[in-house]
């Protein structure tokens, strides 16, 4: 069974690393919305917003999912670790779906190549804040600083 660190020291700063790849994604999406306005949904334009290629579909799923990592990121319980958990994977997923279809009619987000890797950038980024921001009851917490004391104590022999 994978070991998930409870009540992580850094717990605070990976919060604020999932809040500002939330704001970032939203304002993105926000100002796409106001670029895009008016054209089809799955247009393949050339409107580029905060150096990313966007049309009106990606710009209205990048406002839901900045607002939902916005969410994640404000609750001091496990609702935010499963939620960038799940944010992580998603990101990574289309990214990967986006790039096999890039050069198709099938891109119907209108990815380029700089939207794969910053996305892929975010779902690594906060698949990694998914797994460090779990918190638990003070003797969960207690427990895991016994077990790396006690590891770090059979290294030193």
């Amino acid at each position: 069974m994978p070991h998930l660190p409870v009540n992580h020291p850094a717990r605070p700063l990976y919060r604020v690393l999932s809040g500002i790849i939330g704001l970032y994604i939203l304002v993105f999406g926000v100002y796409g919305v106001f670029l895009t306005a008016g054209e089809s949904l799955f247009a393949r334009g050339s409107h580029w917003a905060l150096g990313l290629r966007t049309n009106l579909a990606f710009s209205i799923v990048s406002v839901l999912f900045g607002a939902f990592l916005l969410i994640g990121a404000s609750r001091r319980t496990n609702l935010g670790h499963y939620m960038n958990l799940t944010a992580g994977v998603v990101f990574l997923v289309t990214s990967i779906a986006m790039m096999s279809v890039l050069q198709t009619t099938a891109n119907i987000l209108n990815f380029s190549m700089s939207t794969v890797v910053v996305s892929m950038l975010f779902g690594l980024i906060l698949l990694a804040t998914g797994l460090y921001d779990k918190i638990g009851p003070p003797e969960h917490a207690e427990a895991e600083m016994r077990r790396r004391r006690h590891a770090v104590a059979e290294g030193n022999h």
